[in-house]
């Protein structure tokens, strides 16, 4: 990957210290989104992997996965699946429920969103303990559709998600912190 498109999308990412709470540093991609050429650049490093692959699905998990998720479907010409929390989808829904920190959630979509032998593209903004995505991975694996790979701007590395992803597919991250 090209290190100057990385360092030019680094700079737009602001930290945010203790944030929600003490002790966290956030990784704010706000000033990225406000900046339409941070934003397109972003968009091409998290698509560009899977150009040629023949997706048929982008899925990204609510909320922040519906932002690059759909610009990525519309740049490699593919549908996009919403995964949202309970309650907000108003069809029929597979639903996986996940362990948080202190906890646990619940992941939907549609039941007829993904169907068998599609060729789906996991997206989402963050890649940190890996369970949204893993959650999200798994209601697609309910399907029978294939996860062609999972893409995310940013990669917290030191929290090990990609870890609990590999049985699905190889992740591919744009920044690692």
């Amino acid at each position: 990957m090209d290190t100057r498109a990385v360092d030019r999308l680094r700079s737009l990412i602001a930290d945010v210290p203790d944030f929600p709470k003490p002790g966290i540093l956030f990784k704010d991609f706000t000033p990225l989104l406000a900046d339409p050429g941070g934003l397109a650049l972003a968009v091409e490093l998290m698509a560009n992997p899977f150009r040629g692959q023949k997706i048929d699905m982008v899925l990204g998990a609510e909320s922040r996965g519906f932002i690059f998720g759909i610009a990525i479907a519309q740049s490699l010409s593919a549908g996009f699946v919403p995964v949202r929390k309970p309650g907000k989808l108003p069809r029929t829904v597979h639903g996986v429920d996940y362990a948080l920190e202190y906890g646990t959630d619940r992941l939907e979509m549609h039941t007829d969103a993904v169907v068998k032998g599609q060729r789906v593209l996991m997206v989402d903004d963050l890649l940190a303990t890996g369970g949204t995505m893993q959650a999200s991975c798994e209601l697609v694996e309910k399907t029978g559709a294939e996860i062609v790979g999972i893409t995310v701007l940013i990669e917290l590395e030191f929290l090990k998600g990609r870890e609990r992803l590999g049985r699905f597919a190889e992740a591919h991250s744009v920044l690692k912190f």
